[in-house]
């Protein structure tokens, strides 16, 4: 079983106050990336893995999506998702993704959000999602980059304009990672790039966009303590097809 961190009191009361969780999807930086690559969403059948607080759930709905099926491990996450849906297209379950089991051929999206790090069977969770889309859907992530996932080491040192450099910790060690964030003892997997892109085309989905995200000009000129993302990117965005 995952780990449920989320129905942690302090931690599902420090990720309540993170802009993503107040704003909804203009809360979260990357979110002008991930619509671009998401296909016209009316009329299809979607399921959110780790549908959070149901902000995309919602959005998805608002679009003309068919119906939406939200699935997370939190029950707090979940109560709060319906306590904040009206909409009798969307409906909200709790459901491991370590485990998880989707009926064949439902799906013409599945798109999750700053879940899939926290999974230890990716490659099972991948070839389940491949069986529940129809031919043709496509499957839209994010996760946290695997830059990001090693992190650098106490010592730093300066290229030559005096930039700091910061080694990686362990970049091609794979496996079960523990970090302190918004609790102690947040249990997440650290996979490399390649095999994150590996179990994906094993599954059988063909690749159709990666991105590395960083920030635009724009979003630097507002948000200036986003240039670090530009040395050790956050997120990692994959977008593939069934």
């Amino acid at each position: 079983m995952a780990q449920n961190i989320y129905d942690k009191r302090e931690f599902f009361e420090g990720y309540s106050q993170l802009s993503r969780s107040v704003h909804g999807l203009d809360g979260a930086a990357e979110w002008g990336s991930i619509r671009a690559v998401l296909p016209d969403l009316s009329d299809k059948r979607i399921v959110d893995l780790g549908c959070g607080f149901g902000w995309f759930a919602r959005h998805a709905a608002g679009q003309g999506a068919k119906s939406v099926l939200g699935l997370d491990i939190s029950e707090r996450m979940i109560a709060r998702a319906r306590q904040e849906t009206a909409d009798a297209t969307i409906r909200y379950d709790i459901a491991d993704l370590e485990h998880l089991e989707l009926p064949g051929a439902s799906f013409d999206l599945a798109y999750s959000s700053l879940a899939f790090h926290y999974i230890e069977d990716f490659p099972r969770l991948v070839a389940t999602i491949h069986r529940a889309l129809a031919p043709g859907a496509d499957f839209v992530f994010t996760i946290e980059h695997p830059i990001y996932m090693a992190p650098v080491m106490p010592m730093w040192t300066t290229d030559g304009e005096g930039r700091r450099i910061w080694p990686l910790d362990g970049y091609s060690r794979e496996g079960q990672r523990t970090t302190d964030w918004l609790a102690k003892g947040v249990v997440k997997y650290h996979r490399t790039l390649g095999t994150t892109l590996n179990a994906l085309i094993a599954a059988g989905f063909s690749i159709r966009h990666v991105e590395e995200w960083r920030p635009s000009e724009e979003q630097l000129m507002d948000h200036p303590e986003w240039a670090e993302e530009m040395d050790r990117p956050m997120f990692l965005l994959i977008a593939a097809q069934r």
